[in-house]
């Protein structure tokens, strides 16, 4: 049996009291929950103080660049189905330097966990705006306040019709890993957005503010998480109100099943060398 002690590795160097902490917790709960061996997990990160977590996890690790996480965590799940992939990044990483590759991962549906520490801003470059800053919110880099609109990953992933869409809270770490654990159970493509605290450089979106605003989707009995349209409109909410839990969830192909990949087919077993002599025997 798996405990949380098997994912114990070196401690984490994030400002005391960030919200990372709790994510971190969260995806060890969910990965013991589901008795996941450490040499069972990778994790897949690029750069920011979210995608340093996978170092303060025992288990398999790629860190690329910025933005380059999910490239690399779905190479993996199709040259080795029985892995379980996750990719971990923040809103930067995720939605900014990454938003084309997390754009054709939607598409795809690749049996990979996506989890974005969302905390409204550039966390390790010291207080940017991100993608998913609110309108009008002044930084350092735009001391007049920001023009763009944020952008709403929870819609987006709707509109492509992501088969697991859920937002989860880094302080309510229970909740946080109930949802981790069923998307890594669900067969396709996951997005967990999770509302992040940035202790250090964003001083609206605190955890008393989350806290006096988020409720469970689940508190709603009629709420129906596989209808798309009250899902879209549920993604919308925020502000006085702000939704957690699987916002939407549907069924569809696999990007393995639809290449005829079955979950036993280990690409990384095969012998190359051998395939490759093969092929070149063809041309002497």
């Amino acid at each position: 049996m798996t405990t949380l002690s098997d994912y114990q590795s070196i401690a984490p160097a994030w400002c005391p009291g960030c919200g990372d902490f709790g994510i971190l917790h969260a995806i060890k709960k969910a990965l013991v929950a589901l008795d996941k061996k450490s040499h069972e997990v990778l994790l897949c990160s690029g750069i920011g103080q979210a995608a340093k977590l996978p170092h303060y996890l025992r288990c398999n690790v790629f860190n690329g660049l910025h933005g380059r996480a999910l490239p690399a965590a779905q190479a993996a799940k199709m040259v080795n189905p029985a892995l379980t992939v996750l990719a971990i990044g923040g809103d930067g990483d995720m939605y900014g330097e990454g938003g084309n590759h997390f754009l054709h991962a939607l598409r795809r549906n690749i049996d990979i966990t996506m989890i974005a520490h969302n905390n409204k801003i550039y966390g390790l470059t010291k207080g940017q705006a991100s993608p998913t800053t609110d309108q009008g919110v002044a930084t350092k880099v735009q001391p007049q306040g920001v023009a763009s609109r944020p952008i709403n990953p929870l819609t987006l992933a709707i509109s492509q019709n992501c088969g697991f869409v859920a937002r989860g809270f880094s302080g309510r770490v229970d909740h946080l890993a109930e949802l981790i654990a069923a998307g890594i159970q669900h067969r396709g493509f996951s997005l967990i957005d999770v509302l992040q605290p940035c202790v250090s450089f964003n001083k609206i979106n605190t955890f008393a503010w989350y806290q006096a605003r988020v409720y469970n989707v689940k508190d709603n009995p009629e709420y129906n998480p596989q209808s798309w349209h009250r899902a879209l409109d549920k993604a919308l909410e925020w502000g006085d109100r702000i939704p957690i839990g699987i916002i939407y969830k549907s069924l569809g192909k696999e990007y393995n099943e639809i290449l005829g990949i079955r979950s036993n087919d280990k690409l990384v077993k095969n012998d190359y060398n051998k395939v490759l002599n093969d092929i070149l025997k063809q041309f002497a």
